[in-house]
């Protein structure tokens, strides 16, 4: 791992409340580049909010209030940016494959078009590409133009894997993109994961703390909303500081 990496997003003072529950509590945290970041936990312990928090998504809640800061490239990310532009530089991908029922080059196209790329040789080249960095291409290259909704789970995640990379994003939010997979599609996709990081940064919330020693080389570790540790990712697992994240990782609880 480069230790020469800069920061790429900054958590700072962070809390953040739905109506009256307390979802983190005062998160610090840095996010480096061309790093894979790895939020483990119980259930309902706050990794998928804050993941959700570094694209905005949690602006579409009216309950939801947050203190504290976050800094994208150095730059306000609620304020510094425009929402639109934000997710572009910031894509997600989610726990459940979400494709839109239309066909394969359609959905890739969708973000490109959306930004104002209209030529097709150019829209060409972008799917081709998006298709190839997703480890796609040579199972689609012959059925671009028919229904993406025909693919296999795995397939149709990596579909939404070449969709996020179409507009090319700084980083990419994974929300537990493997869990609806079976093993060999989740063997895809960690391996993707491996290579797209020499690309960007990738933050992946998993319940799966055999994939986050596998993929990560940092893994924080969350309970009841508050950040008990975060470190390289092989100190977490074989000699962690706070006994909560021993219990955790030797599954005494959660």
């Amino acid at each position: 791992m480069n230790q020469e990496t800069k920061d790429i997003i900054s958590v700072n003072n962070v809390d953040l409340w739905y109506g009256p529950f307390q979802a983190l509590k005062n998160i610090n945290m840095n996010f480096k580049e061309n790093d894979v970041t790895a939020m483990i936990g119980p259930s309902g312990c706050g990794k998928s909010t804050l993941l959700k928090s570094l694209n905005r998504m949690n602006d579409l809640v009216d309950s939801c209030k947050i203190t504290g800061s976050f800094t994208f490239n150095g730059k306000d990310l609620t304020k510094g940016y425009d929402i639109t532009d934000l997710r572009k530089r910031i894509g997600m991908v989610f726990q459940k494959p979400n494709l839109f029922p239309m066909s394969i080059y359609d959905n890739v196209a969708y973000g490109p078009r959306a930004h104002g790329i209209r030529k097709k040789r150019e829209l060409d080249e972008i799917v081709e590409t998006s298709l190839k960095q997703a480890a796609i291409w040579n199972e689609t290259k012959d059925r671009l133009h028919k229904s993406a909704l025909g693919l296999s789970g795995g397939q149709q995640q990596r579909i939404c894997i070449a969709r996020a990379l179409a507009v090319k994003p700084q980083v990419l939010l994974m929300d537990e993109p493997t869990s609806a997979l079976d093993p060999i599609s989740t063997q895809y996709i960690e391996d993707l994961i491996e290579e797209l990081k020499k690309d960007l940064s990738i933050i992946i919330v998993t319940h799966n703390m055999q994939q986050a020693a596998r993929i990560s080389d940092k893994t924080a570790f969350f309970l009841l909303g508050e950040l008990i540790e975060f470190d390289n990712t092989d100190l977490i697992f074989t000699n962690p500081k706070d006994q909560r994240t021993r219990d955790y990782i030797t599954g005494r609880f959660g």
